[in-house]
């Protein structure tokens, strides 16, 4: 009981507030209200009616107007209550839609009460919406389970959108796994539409549920469904969006730690996001020691392969490489079973390394007990022959042996691979989607048996949320 109480005190468990207000539906419904107010103004009474909303779907992609100011009426004093306060007061998740129920009640508030809310009083009144509360969610189905968690799909009863439910089972000695620590803390702070929305938490005795946006599909899945062909401007704006929203994360210092195409998300639009921070880390300075039992094997880099256990946000950036190959050629990079293969395969492929191109290789003790034999490294053309030139030198660059040459996940995005989607594309605010651009469209894929994207009809859905 002990550990459930510590860890209920380590984390806040309401949602990061400002970001995620959709302000054009809020600005929308203040304006009716003013109107409102200015056509049946009566003394002594309240300027606030009930908000009925009318949602927008693409409400949280354009640019707000500044927050149109609610105004509160009584006798005595006139209360300016902004947008703004109302997120201050309570952290509003994403795509929320207030119930009248609690509009009323926020009716009968008295200026006075409208102070900055505590911890604890927020909490409360997120509660009073439908938050933290199981039976706010309706279980739809079960999508898989994995070692410490089942994930189901769902519906929000207050926003009536689809959710992934992710049922942690909390054992009563040892409280909530550690990766699960590790996902609630990051994704609490990361709002980008190429990352993974976490809407809720919801924390019984027995079980901690997390609620993520609904994605249909994972990149592998997609690759699967298009016969593993797929059109290479299609791999183009999937690469973008991976960049892009890892991009966000290493300014942030956080390190993913287990990119692959099951960990990568997609919904019916082709908006690809990041999702399974339970690998994730956050970078300290200075360097601390990290594990180097991280990132699936096939998307390891070899200095982690070889037992380093001090890296940066390179160590995602081989990751990123292989999953290039493997969207341009439909077969993964190093399918290698153990790691002696794993580093075998990269060896044969990109050269074994040397002092030129991988300093201080010849000092590493487990590098010189394998005793590799000397390959020459191969023309990646030979085995990408889909890839233009610049996705070449790109997919080169990914592949570095020596981590301070290996490409950053910002550079990625100003690559000439990337020129051909315009220069708007980089002008686009985090929480937009890359879609929002006229220009930038999925693609009919040649080795798809029609001419939409279906997600969902791979035969094994793999799910990445586990």
């Amino acid at each position: 009981m002990n550990k459930m109480k510590n860890f209920k005190r380590r984390f806040s468990l309401s949602v990061p507030r400002t970001e995620t207000i959709e302000e054009n539906e809020f600005t929308e419904q203040i304006n009716q209200l003013n109107i409102q107010r200015n056509e049946d103004l009566v003394p002594n009474s309240l300027g606030l009616h009930a908000l009925h909303p009318s949602p927008s779907p693409l409400a949280s992609d354009h640019q707000a107007p500044s927050p149109t100011q609610l105004h509160y009426h009584s006798k005595v004093q006139h209360r300016r209550f902004s947008m703004e306060d109302v997120s201050k007061r309570m952290s509003l998740p994403m795509d929320i839609r207030l119930p009248p129920e609690f509009l009323k009640k926020l009716q009968m508030e008295s200026p006075e009460s409208c102070k900055p809310h505590s911890r604890m009083s927020r909490r409360a009144s997120l509660s009073d919406i439908g938050f933290g509360k199981l039976e706010t969610y309706v279980k739809l189905g079960k999508l898989g389970e994995g070692t410490y968690a089942t994930v189901f799909k769902g519906r929000s009863k207050l926003t009536e959108n689809l959710v992934a439910l992710k049922e942690i089972r909390l054992e009563h000695e040892e409280g909530a796994p550690c990766t699960a620590i590790r996902e609630v803390s990051l994704l609490k702070n990361l709002k980008h539409a190429n990352i993974v929305t976490l809407h809720d938490i919801i924390h019984t005795d027995r079980c901690l549920t997390l609620v993520f946006e609904y994605l249909d599909s994972d990149l592998k899945q997609y690759l699967d469904n298009c016969g593993n062909l797929m059109s290479m401007h299609n791999v183009k704006i999937f690469m973008f969006q991976l960049l892009r929203g890892l991009s966000y994360c290493h300014k942030r210092k956080i390190l993913h730690r287990d990119l692959k195409p099951q960990n990568l998300l997609i919904n019916e639009k082709g908006e690809l996001k990041l999702a399974d921070f339970g690998l994730a880390r956050a970078k300290s300075v200075p360097t601390k020691t990290y594990s180097n039992e991280v990132v699936t094997l096939w998307y390891r880099p070899p200095d982690v392969l070889l037992g380093s256990t001090e890296y940066s946000t390179p160590i995602d950036m081989w990751g990123v490489g292989c999953i290039l190959y493997e969207l341009a050629t439909g077969r993964p990079m190093f399918p290698g079973s153990t790691v002696k293969e794993e580093l075998h395969l990269v060896f044969r492929l990109m050269g074994t390394p040397t002092e030129e191109t991988w300093p201080g290789i010849t000092a590493n003790e487990e590098f010189k007990s394998y005793l590799f034999p000397l390959y020459r490294a191969q023309a990646l053309i030979n085995h990408v022959p889909r890839l233009d030139t610049e996705g070449i030198d790109l997919l080169s660059a990914l592949l570095l042996y020596d981590t301070k040459k290996r490409i950053s996940a910002e550079a990625s995005l100003r690559h000439a691979y990337f020129l051909s989607l315009g220069e708007s594309i980089h002008s686009l605010p985090d929480t937009s989607s890359v879609f929002l651009i006229k220009e930038v469209q999925l693609q009919k894929d040649p080795g798809h048996r029609s001419s939409v994207f279906h997600p969902g009809r791979g035969k094994n859905r793999r799910q990445s949320i586990f």
